[in-house]
């Protein structure tokens, strides 16, 4: 089993900046890849970015060049790095790691807002 725990959601302003982590506990050796999800109000939830083993990284089109996603083995925490926030950032954000064989783990989520 995995356990994944997110944190440093909040509030801020349009243009301003939050760096979200997703400390992961139990079986980490397994996980293959772990990703960040939203789901905005009203809607349902979306890909945002995914980091592998490897730290190969893909993001969706709305963030690419605004947030950055990375991984700290060590820590086994994985971090998304969100600047340039826009108010159509607000959402609640998740992480997901996948484990082959096993299935996918998600956390309780953060929520970031984004004022104009």
């Amino acid at each position: 089993q995995v356990q994944l725990v997110e944190s440093g959601g909040g509030l801020v302003q349009a243009g301003g900046s939050l760096r979200l982590s997703c400390a992961a506990s139990g079986s980490t050796f397994r996980i293959n890849t772990i990703g960040w999800y939203r789901r905005p109000p009203g809607n349902s939830r979306e890909f945002v970015a995914v980091i592998s083993r490897g730290s190969s990284t893909n993001y969706a089109d709305s963030v690419k060049g605004r947030f950055t996603i990375s991984r700290d083995n060590a820590k086994n925490t994985v971090y998304l790095q969100m600047n340039s926030l826009k108010p159509e950032d607000t959402a609640v954000y998740y992480c997901k790691a996948v484990v082959p064989g096993v299935g996918d783990f998600w956390g309780q989520g953060t929520q970031v807002t984004v004022s104009s």
